[in-house]
């Protein structure tokens, strides 16, 4: 026991914060958001806000799950208390699974950007990063609270300086070579739903994947000091969040630079911060987004580890998985992540063109179903122990009429994905990784 409560408190409030940001703020909304804007043009800003807010309704569920038990560490905890033990084993590994391929994603996107200075295979960038952000992971979870504190300012940063230089340029009429910077940008390239609503769907996966990370308080929740005061406090903070640095800085993107213009391969943030004549700044912009990039890679193996550990300690996971190294890290748990992590450094060698949207795909699949159970297991808790939720001192709002709708909006969103030819392969292979789980927990049952 001694063990285990050394991973617990070591990050304080302003790491669960910047945790929180940096959670929400990664390669989707760098790079994947070019791919959402090519789908809906403009129509992208209302998809942002629709997922944002569903998504902090889950938040709030979370949040409120979490701290109705103090030995729960993360979600997988409650998912088997109100849901069922196998629906926290299947929801144990599948985010373990989630993480596996968003840091996939992560490390193709560091070969990508590298790709701005050097000629080199997306490969090669991608097997280095995956190896110093194990060395680094594999140090005191101090140090990734601090790393992640860092990274993440810089984001920050950077997605303020694009919204200050945005407004600077609306205000003054700047020209461009593509034309005036102007809020009529948002409709006189085809209307504000130039794609038609179909368009305008088909960009809910990419949207969806922009935000895989922000249930990452709730996995940082077993090493936060005060976890009843920084949990809400970071959740609280969401819609803030979802306004200033997603809708805001796609906002103001769509506004300097008109959406047909937009190139899908590179970030819209390097793309603009070239457009207004800064080259400095924009070589400056692809150093952000390549941090920030290695950043989510770095969540990534930060979670996978402690998700495989927590699996461990339950008894569904090898024994080996649970121990901890004298830096109090689960190191055998990072050494299996990051072997399977590299899988993504082949895909990006073996289909360089498809990789990122395979995998961001998978990804946002597995994330639906772990938000998904978060949301009954809510349903659940407020069924089986009113008495908890009446003394609960963070209460999901709008429940559970709330926790359907988002229910609704996720099926509608895996149908889209059927619908879209470019995800629906993913989307059927994607249950195979179901069926494996199913098979594998009834076998341990017996």
């Amino acid at each position: 026991m001694e063990e285990q409560q050394e991973l617990k408190r070591d990050l304080k409030n302003r790491h669960v914060q910047l945790i929180a940001i940096g959670g929400t703020i990664g390669t989707g909304l760098f790079l994947g958001s070019g791919k959402a804007i090519e789908k809906a043009g403009p129509s992208i800003l209302l998809v942002y806000l629709i997922i944002g807010i569903s998504l902090f309704f889950v938040m709030r569920a979370l949040g409120e799950l979490l701290l109705s038990n103090a030995g729960y560490q993360s979600f997988t905890d409650f998912a088997a208390v109100y849901v069922g033990p196998r629906a926290g084993y299947i929801t144990g590994w599948t985010y373990w699974f989630c993480w596996i391929m968003t840091a996939m994603a992560d490390i193709i996107a560091v070969g990508l950007y590298v790709r701005y200075w050097f000629d080199i295979p997306q490969w090669v960038p991608a097997i280095i990063c995956l190896i110093i952000l194990l060395g680094l992971n594999l140090l005191t979870v101090k140090l990734f609270g601090e790393l992640e504190f860092w990274f993440s300012l810089i984001k920050v940063i950077t997605i303020i300086a694009l919204i200050v230089i945005g407004i600077i340029l609306l205000v003054i009429g700047f020209k461009t070579d593509t034309g005036t910077v102007s809020v009529t940008n948002l409709w006189e390239h085809g209307g504000f739903f130039p794609n038609g609503f179909t368009g305008f769907l088909f960009a809910f996966q990419m949207v969806v994947f922009s935000f895989v990370g922000v249930e990452l308080v709730g996995v940082s929740a077993a090493e936060t000091a005060n976890p009843k005061k920084n949990i809400p406090s970071a959740i609280n903070k969401i819609p803030i969040r979802i306004l200033l640095f997603y809708v805001g800085a796609i906002f103001i993107i769509l506004c300097i630079k008109p959406w047909t213009e937009l190139s899908v391969t590179s970030s819209p943030f390097v793309q603009i911060f070239a457009l207004v004549g800064i080259p400095i700044a924009a070589a400056l912009i692809n150093f952000v987004v390549l941090t920030s990039a290695a950043s989510a890679g770095n969540s990534g193996l930060f979670s996978t580890s402690r998700i495989l550990f927590n699996l461990s300690n339950n008894k569904q996971a090898a024994k080996p998985l649970g121990k901890l190294n004298k830096n109090a890290v689960p190191s055998n748990a990072l050494f299996l992540s990051s072997i399977v992590v590299s899988i993504g450094a082949i895909l990006s060698y073996a289909i360089p063109d498809s990789a990122f949207s395979i995998v961001t795909t998978i990804s946002a699949i597995c994330f639906i179903w772990v938000w998904s159970i978060i949301l009954i297991s809510h349903i659940r808790y407020k069924k089986i122990r009113p008495d908890l939720h009446r003394n609960s001192i963070f209460k999901a709002p709008l429940t559970p009429f709330i926790n359907y709708a988002v229910l609704t909006l996720f099926v509608a969103v895996l149908i889209i994905m059927f619908i879209a030819e470019e995800t629906r392969t993913a989307l059927l292979l994607t249950p195979v990784w179901f069926i494996v789980l199913f098979i594998t927990y009834s076998i341990r049952k017996k």
